[in-house]
């Protein structure tokens, strides 16, 4: 059975689009057939993040009904299956996303996970999108402003009668000013699934148009993405166990981040 997630935020800049594709990435690494769609018709992402910029078939075409959204699907060289939108000015002004529920309909029995990237806020392009999926997944920075907004995107959802499974909490940095998951969690009402860490190696994969996931498996965000999925999946995720010098080596280095992780129970 098929089942369509819509990853949301109540802002923008919280890494919304890179959760989407290290999940998905993360997912198909352990064996569930997923497919990302980028959902945010006016400001595109995901297609800018691996490299794919101008593209013969978008998900602008299946919701214009020029194609079927099965004609507009890429395989990324990660192996992460992508249907991005178009990044043209004039392609997502003559698009909406009223009939997203339709396209997406032809996607049930062709996979087990869809991931739908839909955009900020509660504008009537996202609450569109987001009428079109089975459940929520929330993703928040640890700090007031991207909580508070998130509340108002959870009371969206229950409204539309769309269940919100929980809440990545992202970018985590340990400092003493963000809000705990306990915090998080009592705010939004809805558990916390996953904690992904600040990490330089997100930026250096989106350098190199790859999921941190697939370019460093062993970072501290892509371990927490892998984590993240494993938990959905009902699974635990362990990471690999470096042999002797490899401990020595890492203990040398002081990574502060895995340290954050550690520190967190992750």
């Amino acid at each position: 059975m098929t089942k369509i997630i819509a990853v949301a935020s109540g802002k923008g800049g919280v890494g919304k689009t890179t959760t989407t594709i290290n999940l998905g990435c993360a997912l198909t690494g352990f064996g569930k057939d997923t497919v990302i769609i980028d959902g945010n018709i006016t400001t595109p992402h995901i297609g800018l993040h691996l490299g794919s910029v101008r593209l013969d078939s978008t998900l602008n075409d299946a919701l214009l009904g020029r194609k079927s959204i099965m004609d507009t699907a890429y395989l990324h060289p990660s192996g992460l299956r992508v249907i991005p939108a178009s990044i043209a000015l004039p392609d997502s002004q003559a698009c909406s996303v009223e009939r997203m529920h339709h396209v997406l309909l032809d996607l049930i029995g062709t996979t087990e996970v869809v991931l739908l990237d839909i955009g900020a806020g509660a504008g009537k392009e996202t609450m569109d999108a987001l009428r079109a999926t089975d459940e929520v997944l929330l993703v928040v920075t640890p700090d007031m402003l991207s909580v508070g907004d998130a509340i108002r995107t959870v009371a969206l959802a229950k409204e539309a009668n769309i269940p919100v499974m929980g809440a990545v909490l992202n970018r985590v940095t340990g400092d003493k000013s963000e809000l705990s998951v306990k915090n998080v969690e009592a705010l939004l009402e809805v558990p916390v699934l996953g904690i992904v860490p600040e990490d330089n190696a997100v930026k250096r994969a989106l350098a190199m148009r790859m999921p941190v996931v697939h370019s460093h498996p062993n970072a501290p965000a892509a371990i927490g993405y892998k984590r993240l999925a494993a938990s959905l999946l009902g699974q635990v995720y362990e990471p690999y166990a470096p042999r002797k010098e490899e401990r020595n080596r890492e203990e040398k280095e002081k990574n502060p981040v895995m340290e954050i992780l550690q520190k967190l129970g992750w």
